[in-house]
């Protein structure tokens, strides 16, 4: 993509011919009514589908569901609460996809956002529960010292000029530690519980990160008949998991950014060269590093909304959660080599995701194919990504 990105380039504008003019009386009758020009190459709509960088997550959401729309449709799955199942595992991958994906379209990658992810549900919990802080103020400390750590790294990849896999290969195992230490510390184990019931005496967790959103209009829908309702009065399906309305409206801030704003277009073409977007005045290392700070607060709000609805803090939380991450912005048409890449991609990309896990459980297949159908889906992404490319950059 590259500094082409910088700018939404306008059609070559011609000055207004005269009519009078015998040479533009020429040029006219030499072309006929209705004739193109042949240096203006025409694209069908099928070709320009198959150049955007999402087809290949499209093409790929569409085969799964009807894959086990065959195999799995009378089980259950595809009921509200079956939808919600599957929903929820795929918004918790998406909150991270999407930092993952503007990241790579930069050109970096970040490897800390699992151990980010544990590391922060610590920093809500331990707060919280051993020195009885307001859980309101720890998760405040847990984003900005997260999205602190995010500036860390990518400060010092800017510094450092090393490959931003190295450095923040070595935060993966620096924030995996000091979790495991932490918790071992002060609650002498891995995992410390209780924060749940906290966060639902306090307004503004349960508020913005605990439970579902609107209860009320799911109740009215169960009193008339079309959703489930249990013994006990309350619905099967009580309302929306608020980690769906984050990762929403995250996805849509995200992906107008990256399409329509001055800042979308220096990702792209600080991704396609670094250099060449340094020579024409765009700020390389402030985009660089904004864009592992929005990693950073991705991770945090993955664990924030993870432990007040599950109601604990684990060591373990966010294992090899930043390959699904990059798996799922990969499956989304994200190149590993930057310069190229959707948000939107990378959201269906994690919708796979979640269909797949929890999918499976509903058919026959043993669940320890799930990873195997992952590492197929990857390399067909990056085959498909391939020959995009090659393709673009033939037609140039």
């Amino acid at each position: 993509m590259g500094v082409a990105n910088l700018f939404h380039a306008n059609p070559r504008k011609h000055p207004p011919t005269d009519p009078q003019d015998p040479s533009n009386a020429n040029a006219t009758s030499a072309a006929p009514a209705g004739a193109t020009d042949e240096r203006v190459r025409k694209e069908s709509w099928f070709r320009h589908l198959l150049n955007r960088p999402e087809f290949a997550a499209l093409a790929g959401t569409v085969m799964v569901f009807l894959v086990f729309g065959l195999s799995a449709g009378n089980s259950g799955m595809f009921n509200l609460d079956g939808v919600m199942n599957w929903s929820q595992v795929a918004a918790y991958l998406g909150l991270i996809s999407v930092g993952a994906c503007l990241l790579m379209i930069a050109g970096e990658f970040d490897l800390s956002i699992g151990s980010m992810i544990g590391f922060s549900g610590m920093m809500v919990a331990l707060p919280t529960m051993y020195f009885h802080w307001p859980i309101a103020l720890a998760i405040l400390f847990a984003f900005v010292g997260s999205m602190l750590l995010g500036a860390l790294n990518g400060y010092l990849v800017m510094r450092t000029r090393l490959p931003s896999f190295i450095v923040t290969l070595a935060f993966l195992f620096i924030l995996r530690g000091l979790t495991l230490a932490l918790s071992v510390m002060f609650a002498d184990r891995t995992i410390i519980s209780g924060v749940g019931d906290v966060a639902r005496q306090d307004w503004f967790a349960h508020t913005f990160f605990q439970g579902v959103a609107f209860k009320g209009f799911f109740l009215w829908l169960g009193h008339i008949g079309l959703v489930k309702m249990l013994d006990t009065g309350v619905p099967l399906v009580p309302g929306i998991p608020k980690v769906l309305l984050w990762w929403l409206a995250l996805a849509i801030v995200c992906a107008f950014v990256l399409a329509r704003t001055r800042f979308g277009n220096w990702i792209f073409a600080v991704g396609g060269d670094a250099n060449a977007a340094k020579n024409v005045g765009v700020p390389v290392r402030r985009v660089k590093i904004s864009l592992f700070v929005l990693t950073a607060f991705c991770a945090c709000l993955y664990s924030v909304l993870q432990v007040c609805d599950i109601g604990s803090a684990a060591a373990d939380r966010g294992l090899q959660a930043e390959f699904e991450a990059i798996i799922a912005a990969v499956i989304g048409g994200t190149l590993l080599t930057g310069g190229y890449g959707s948000v939107v991609g990378a959201s269906f990309g994690a919708l796979i995701f979640g269909v797949v896990q929890i999918g499976i459980t509903y058919t026959n297949i043993d669940s320890d194919w799930f990873r195997v159908f992952l590492g197929v889906m990857l390399l067909f992404a990056v085959l498909f990504n391939h020959y995009v490319r090659s393709r673009v950059s033939a037609s140039r």
